[in-house]
């Protein structure tokens, strides 16, 4: 697949969309660690339920929905990847978009918060060499 380059418009109109997939992940990660909590604290409670190999159905029951959470948290990284976008982060949400600025490959970066795209970095800069858009 051909790599996509952004202008700040495009940018700027894909994010409401990235916007709702970043508050999902973060969503599902809240989630996932408190299941992921209550079933280490459940196994610590009952060891002998794991000595003695036994089909917990408790057990079960939250380490399948552990696997779906992680499933649901594939389905929207894909999303956002699918168009082109880069996933930094999750909290807060980070995001790049690669674009052409005077003929250079650049990264028109986003964070959760801000209203709209104001800095871009070159790729090896990172977040620490955001340059304000002109």
């Amino acid at each position: 697949m051909q790599k996509r380059f952004f202008t700040v418009e495009e940018a700027n109109k894909l994010l409401p969309d990235i916007r709702q997939e970043i508050e999902a992940l973060q969503h599902i990660r809240n989630e996932f660690h408190q299941k992921y909590l209550e079933l280490t604290t459940y196994k610590k409670r009952h060891p002998q339920q794991i000595a003695i190999n036994t089909q917990d159905e408790y057990i079960f029951k939250m380490e399948a929905s552990l696997e779906f959470l992680e499933m649901q948290a594939q389905m929207h990284v894909a999303n956002i990847h699918s168009h082109g976008v880069q996933l930094k982060e999750i909290d807060p949400g980070l995001v790049d978009f690669p674009a052409l600025i005077n003929g250079e490959e650049v990264l028109l970066c986003w964070q959760e918060g801000e209203e709209k795209i104001t800095h871009y970095h070159g790729l090896h800069d990172g977040f620490a060499g955001r340059r304000r858009l002109e």
